[in-house]
């Protein structure tokens, strides 16, 4: 099957040469040869076995708050899910709340919702900048959880079609889990309970705070590096003396050092080769080798 083939089936759902690293949090970097938009089921059924068939590498779009695109246009096909695949609802089951949400909706937006509806374990998620399937995928976590510590179920689209995987076949650990990066992400499961609202939303506000206080603005992807066990990735990049740290249109926050800024009209490249100065920098004072938290497109070293 030709990406011809899938450019005239999808119609108005493909767009050819279709930036991606403006989509991105950091706002910079490079393009895909097409981009393939998903709001339905029918969408998925009609395009999901076309996308495989392709012979070109599928990368999924959620937020692209952790996602570095290089400069210039790969030979790439990326998926974005919306409409059906952005929804929340959820219902008590034997003593529990069980949440079912689409991959395309944003943790921030789920968080919020469920703790106004006294809904309560999932209050962490508000400060993650992603969607649940990004999230489910690198299992991301901050302020005392994770999404391993609540998700039952994940449902997928592959190559092989349709999948549902249990907690225990997903693999979790510290940012990762088993699903490979070519798996679309169609539906999350959740496992959470009753609770106080006032409590959960007094959590989120606290939450929000507190990000606001610690971690910067403007064009970033949240945290660079995974934080080594024992230690916070912050505090060796800061012992390096790499706080502040530039490499032309990218430069180390000042405010938290595990956060790489770019400025507006930047390049993806320069906040690629800072990463790399940073890796070798700390690797030199304390012998630890980070490793990133990003996904990267268009990049040999992904580490």
């Amino acid at each position: 099957m030709s990406l011809r083939e899938l450019l005239e089936r999808g119609g108005s759902r493909v767009l050819e040469h279709a930036d991606l690293g403006t989509r991105s949090t950091y706002r910079v970097g490079g393009s895909v040869r097409a981009l393939v938009t998903l709001a339905s089921r029918e969408d998925l059924d009609e395009l999901g076995p076309l996308l495989y068939s392709c012979a070109l590498p599928l990368t999924v779009l959620g937020n692209g708050s952790n996602l570095l695109v290089a400069d210039g246009e790969h030979e790439i096909i990326a998926v974005h899910l919306t409409g059906e695949f952005a929804t929340l609802d959820w219902h008590d089951e034997y003593g529990a709340v069980v949440v079912e949400a689409g991959a395309g909706l944003d943790l921030p937006v789920a968080a919020r919702r469920l703790a106004g509806a006294g809904v309560v374990g999932f209050e962490w998620a508000v400060g993650v900048p992603g969607t649940f399937g990004g999230a489910v995928s690198m299992n991301a976590g901050g302020h005392g959880s994770d999404m391993a510590a609540s998700v039952t179920f994940v449902r997928t689209f592959g190559p092989g079609g349709a999948r549902r995987w249990r907690h225990e076949e997903l693999g979790f650990g510290y940012r990762t889990s088993s699903l490979a990066p070519g798996e679309i992400v169609t539906d999350v499961t959740l496992r959470l309970a009753h609770g106080d609202s006032t409590s959960a939303l007094g959590t989120i506000k606290e939450i929000v705070h507190w990000r606001r206080e610690n971690q910067p603005g403007g064009q970033n992807g949240g945290s660079v590096f995974r934080n080594p066990e024992g230690d916070f990735a912050g505090r060796l990049i800061e012992a390096a003396q790499c706080k502040g740290l530039r490499y032309a249109s990218a430069v180390v926050s000042d405010k938290h050092a595990n956060f790489i800024l770019v400025d507006p009209g930047g390049s993806a490249n320069d906040v690629y080769a800072l990463m790399a100065t940073v890796r070798e920098r700390v690797r030199a004072s304390s012998g630890v080798e980070l490793v990133s938290e990003h996904r990267f497109v268009g990049f040999e070293d992904t580490r």
